[in-house]
């Protein structure tokens, strides 16, 4: 039996079950023998050309010894059949790391010649498991001096290095880079300097969208300038691990602080949520892990590196909608910023503000006291910002801040993958009219759903034995949100 199939853009295979045990096949790569695996991978990519499609097992582990590189325009590393969830193959970092450098990489799409290659329908397992982070490459490294590259529906994480996913400008800067539906993290470890991002751009007018970034610990969607770039609709929360920013424009390199038309918009972040089970009446509670994102947008470089890049600047940036829940040190911070729009962004459902100085706090400055939206308005600039922002007088380095130890300062809630039993997201203002609405329609519709899934899964059921194409594909889902007016 062969399993090194060589397959081009275009042509077809039918799907097995997913729910079956799938043996080795002739239509994916076998993962065996482990000890050739990553090189007949990568020759299977050097050798095959433009278009190329490598099909990867379902629901197989590949035990990758070091990265496996695209190597020509519009290639695409896939899971046959491209399947959801754990029926994804997955690709496991698993090479040699000594004296802190070593395997870090699954996926390098920056080649000189790697215009439009695609990573879709896989899994990343970067193995760090807990340990120091390893010098090198982010799990998925993308971008180069090309264009046109596609990352979805991948579930990367436990990095070895700094990132799950980076997207970085080569010699010429890459452009149109879209990351979206992906399922990221979790990411390093909060101790100190042992942090990792979720997702990381500097390339130019790219997207990244529909992705949800679970328990990253540095910077759950980092945004190096990346001009023209749209960040929307993308879910960032905290689970076990504090995360020292949610979405951050701040980093002045390789830019020059240039985020022109850098678009960050209907995003929903949450915070840590209280753990406990609450009782009547409670509206907060304690945090076994005393978890909390530091800042949940954080602009402007002072926010993040006190003065290291002096008076350089955030500049043409947009902060549009985005939705903030959970407990924060501070829920949007701007410092050392021009020209910036921040507007419309609200705090939905239960939230609480906390934090004081740590150890890493200046002792000649008054590091800001934790609040929704604050802004050091002396060197913020030309821009235009919602009027409920609170003036601090000294803005930088605001990650240096840590959060109780312990104590009931959490609100009720639950993060969107965990919700606690029992307990409310709704603000004590109530629902808004339009909130309850949502509510309805969203029963409404998921009557449907459930009503739709049930055909398809009868269908599925009577047509198993036979071979066929998958007719469809996820796009998203909608979640209900409760509104509440912002605060000061």
């Amino acid at each position: 039996m062969k399993f090194e199939h060589r397959k081009r853009s275009g042509e077809s295979y039918g799907l097995v079950s997913r729910s079956s045990k799938l043996l080795a096949r002739d239509d994916c790569v076998d993962a065996n023998p482990a000890n050739t695996l990553t090189d007949r991978l990568n020759t299977l990519l050097n050798s095959s050309g433009p278009g190329y499609v490598l099909d990867l097992c379902p629901s197989t582990q590949y035990l990758i010894q070091a990265p496996i590189l695209f190597a020509a325009p519009d290639q695409e590393i896939r899971t046959l059949g491209e399947p959801f969830g754990d029926e994804r193959a997955t690709l496991v970092v698993n090479g040699p790391v000594s004296n802190g450098v070593g395997h870090t990489t699954a996926v390098d799409g920056t080649c000189g010649n790697c215009n439009g290659v695609r990573l879709r329908h896989v899994q990343i397992n970067g193995t760090r498991l807990g340990a120091p982070p390893t010098g090198g490459g982010a799990n998925i490294e993308m971008g180069g001096p090309n264009n046109g590259q596609l990352v979805e529906f991948v579930h990367s994480f436990d990095p070895r290095s700094w990132s799950c996913l980076h997207v970085a400008e080569g010699p010429f800067t890459c452009d149109n880079v879209t990351v979206q539906n992906n399922d990221i993290g979790p990411a390093g470890s909060d101790q100190f300097q042992q942090w990792a991002d979720g997702i990381s751009v500097s390339c130019q007018n790219s997207l990244v969208r529909n992705n949800t970034v679970n328990n990253p610990t540095d910077g759950g969607i980092v945004l190096f300038g990346s001009p023209g770039t749209v960040v929307e609709n993308n879910t960032i929360f905290v689970e076990t691990q504090t995360l020292l920013g949610g979405i951050n424009m701040v980093d002045y390199e390789p830019w020059g602080g240039n985020y022109t038309n850098t678009i960050v918009r209907n995003n929903s972040i949450f915070g840590g949520f209280s753990t406990d089970t609450p009782t009547p009446g409670e509206e907060d509670g304690a945090n076994q892990d005393d978890v909390i994102i530091k800042i949940g947008i954080a602009i402007g470089p002072r926010t993040w590196f006190g003065n290291q890049y002096g008076l350089n600047v955030s500049a043409n940036g947009m902060v549009l909608n985005n939705q903030l829940s959970g407990a924060f040190g501070y829920g949007i911070a701007i410092t050392s910023a021009t020209n910036f729009t921040v507007s419309d962004n609200i705090l939905v459902g239960n939230t609480s503000f906390i934090g004081a100085s740590g150890p890493n706090c200046s002792s000649t400055a008054t590091t800001p006291t934790p609040a929704p939206f604050v802004i050091q308005q002396n060197n913020t600039l030309a821009s235009s910002i919602q009027t409920n922002f609170t003036p601090i007088a000294d803005g930088d380095g605001m990650t240096c801040i840590l959060p109780p130890d312990g104590g009931d300062f959490w609100p009720f809630g639950g993060n969107p993958a965990n919700p606690i039993a029992g307990q409310s997201t709704s603000s004590s203002s109530g629902l808004s009219g339009g909130a309850k609405a949502g509510i309805a329609i969203g029963v409404i519709a998921g009557v449907i759903l459930l009503a739709a899934a049930a055909w398809f899964i009868r269908k599925a059921a009577l047509a198993r034995a036979k071979p066929k194409v998958m007719p469809w594909d996820r796009v998203g889902y909608v979640r209900n949100k409760e509104e509440v007016t912002p605060q000061t």
